[in-house]
């Protein structure tokens, strides 16, 4: 059994809101169970007696109620809310009355400074923006989108367009263009909302030609709204600050429950993006249960670390949907140094503070230690999440960040805006687990024949339908995209795509991706186990793993390596490296080859781009195995493409 890092005291578990939801089943329902898992097989179950507790625990807001909680119990085509009409945002703005003056969002920007809103702000502004939207003649059912960095204009003008029922959709300002049309282009916006530039690490990034090429590639927007920083506002264009400033009352359209919300995206890093659409009652649904996960309550200071192209831009709002203050932060975290992150962090006095695994793994391997450097005294909950978090990490943090923080790594995803597991307040935290499967999610990990698997790697799979589940891809009509990217494995099963473990406890540990799997003379593993006896390594900064399965050949497994400052790649770390895999996974995953890399390529939200890699080292074309638009770091691909032509004519 893994080494326990940190235990709630009673006080710290009791007082959670997971325990008083608890508390609230067994008073209005008399429900009672021995344990979370108890409780949590319940929750799959009886799946329309629990969302209903969710929906009234939350005393969530509807102007018709819901004819039935789940019409329709089959995937795809589940059917929620039949009948039900409301709308998302009227969710977060319940809680401006009494606390018009308070804080509801911080904002540290490098562009524009440190600035807070309040509730009463916020909301006045969201009918403002609403009201310019309708007059631009902005319906339900019309796509606004955005090209925005992580600040209070994105929030407002995505209340604004999902108050009145037309659909949100959202770029980071860092994409390149070609990644935002296929992206924007497929779902035909009337309004465009854009920055016109920004301020990263210190220098002014002018994104004025890149938006002119993106308003020239989209023919269906009828109006431009623009946020000058860098030049003068073009022709024809509306100045945000105009859409803001009209004194109206906020109202909101009342909408189905599988009305859609926003629009989000793949990682378009191997095809063309899918354009995943979410409803108002999953997503609400889906935040108040993932708040009780996070322990998030009315007063709390909450902020996870994001770009606004990630899903976890989105996942913000489920704090202020609870009525907590969201901090927001934009700019580079690593400028001036890595400790800005921390700085900010103890300087916003954050009750819960969440990043990228790949942000926590970074500052270990700089040697930071924010314990030393700043005051986390109000510091309560991390969590991780985008990739698998090593136990070398989970040690860093309660080393050298806080020793009595509940640490909570998440795993979900994009395609169901939430998390299949996830952290529980009330239970010890073990080294490189997650504690425990979502309420309301049926989690399984699986073999290839659809067999369960306990203590063992399988696929994650989920066997229940959630509300947050997309509703379709936009423009696929017949649904055959949506059926082939999550139910053509297992009929009538949602397969993620993931590697899993789950112990008879629940807890749980994540693999990596299942396209990505290593299967060396019959055993497969996750690259995930290799990355952490790697780079547990201090010469070592970053690596990525490729398993090339060559038909009629014998498979070839290189590793490639981001070496510290200083190091050099000789034969004695060489050693060494595969003495730590030998060691720490097996001597059957040593790779054929260690070579020695710049950057490992990444998405935008960080992931590592293994498939892509592996197609185009088993020859696959360089321009279509990956969208580069699409990543964090496209020059880094360019190593990848010398290497596999060195090998095909080798």
């Amino acid at each position: 059994m893994t080494q326990i890092l940190w235990t709630p005291t009673p006080e710290r578990a009791e007082a959670s809101t997971l325990a008083e939801f608890m508390r609230w089943l067994e008073k209005e329902r008399s429900l009672s169970f021995a344990d979370y898992n108890e409780m949590w097989r319940w929750s799959i179950d009886d799946l329309e007696g629990f969302w209903s507790a969710i929906w009234e625990f939350f005393d969530l807001r509807a102007s018709q109620p819901w004819e039935r909680v789940l019409a329709k119990r089959q995937m795809p085509g589940a059917v929620w809310g039949p009948g039900m009409r409301l709308n998302y945002t009227d969710q977060i703005m319940k809680h401006v009355a009494g606390r018009e003056d308070t804080p509801a969002l911080v904002l540290q920007s490098e562009t524009f400074g440190r600035c807070e809103m309040t509730w009463g702000a916020l909301r006045a502004q969201v009918a403002s923006v609403a009201h310019h939207l309708r007059q631009m003649g902005v319906e339900e059912g019309d796509r606004v989108v955005a090209i925005l960095p992580n600040t209070e204009t994105a929030l407002i003008a995505f209340l604004a367009t999902a108050s009145i029922g037309a659909v949100w959709s959202l770029c980071a300002p860092d994409m390149g263009h070609v990644a935002i049309l296929d992206r924007f282009s497929q779902i035909q916006p009337k309004v465009l909302i854009a920055q016109d530039g920004y301020v990263h690490a210190g220098k002014m990034i002018d994104r004025q030609d890149i938006l002119a090429e993106i308003a020239a590639g989209l023919p269906s927007v009828g109006q431009f709204v623009t946020v000058p920083v860098v030049g003068e506002l073009p022709a024809g264009h509306v100045a945000w600050d105009s859409l803001t400033q009209t004194d109206v009352a906020y109202e909101s359209a009342q909408v189905p429950f599988e009305h859609p919300l926003w629009i989000v995206y793949s990682s378009g890093t191997t095809g063309n993006p899918k354009p995943i659409v979410h409803g108002h009652g999953g997503i609400v649904l889906e935040g108040c249960k993932q708040s009780l996960h996070k322990d998030v309550r009315p007063g709390d200071r909450y902020c996870w670390l994001t770009s606004s192209g990630w899903i976890m831009w989105n996942s913000q709002w489920m704090a202020l949907g609870q009525g907590a203050t969201v901090a927001m932060f934009d700019g580079a975290v690593n400028h001036p140094d890595m400790g800005v992150v921390w700085r900010f962090v103890a300087d916003e006095r954050l009750d819960y503070f969440g990043a990228g695994a790949a942000f926590f793994s970074t500052c270990m391997k700089a040697g930071i230690t924010p314990r030393e450097e700043v005051d986390l005294s109000a510091l309560k909950s991390l969590g991780a999440t985008g990739s698998p978090l090593s136990a070398d990490a989970y040690d860093w943090i309660y080393r050298d960040v806080k020793q009595d923080v509940w640490l909570a790594p998440i795993s979900g995803g994009t395609d169901l805006s939430g998390a299949f597991v996830l952290g529980n307040p009330m239970m010890p935290v073990r080294a490189g687990e997650m504690q425990c499967r979502a309420l309301g999610n049926a989690v399984r990990a699986f073999d290839p024949e659809g067999n369960e698997l306990i203590g063992e790697v399988g696929e994650l799979v989920c066997t229940e339908p959630l509300p947050s589940m997309p509703l379709f891809f936009w423009g696929d009509e017949d649904g055959s995209r949506l059926h082939d990217s999550y139910f053509d494995t297992y009929p009538g099963i949602w397969r993620h795509g993931d590697w899993i473990m789950i112990d008879e406890k629940g807890a749980s540990v994540i693999y990596g991706r299942s396209d990505a799997t290593i299967n060396r003379k019959g055993l497969r593993l996750g690259s995930a186990e290799i990355y952490q006896a790697v780079e547990g390594l201090p010469e070592v900064m970053d690596s990525l793993v490729i398993d090339l399965e060559y038909l009629g050949r014998e498979s070839f497994m290189p590793l490639f390596v981001v070496l510290a400052e200083g190091q050099t790649l000789d034969a004695a770390l060489k050693d060494k490296i595969n003495g730590a895999i030998r060691r720490d996974v097996s001597a059957r995953f040593v790779p054929n080859e260690i070579v020695q890399i710049a950057e490992v390529p990444r998405t935008l939200s960080g992931k590592k781009l293994e498939v892509p890699v592996k197609k185009l080292l088993l020859g696959g074309d360089p321009e279509r195995v990956v969208n580069r638009d699409s990543m964090a770091n496209p020059d880094s691909f360019d190593f990848f493409v010398d290497y596999a032509n060195r090998r095909a004519t080798a």
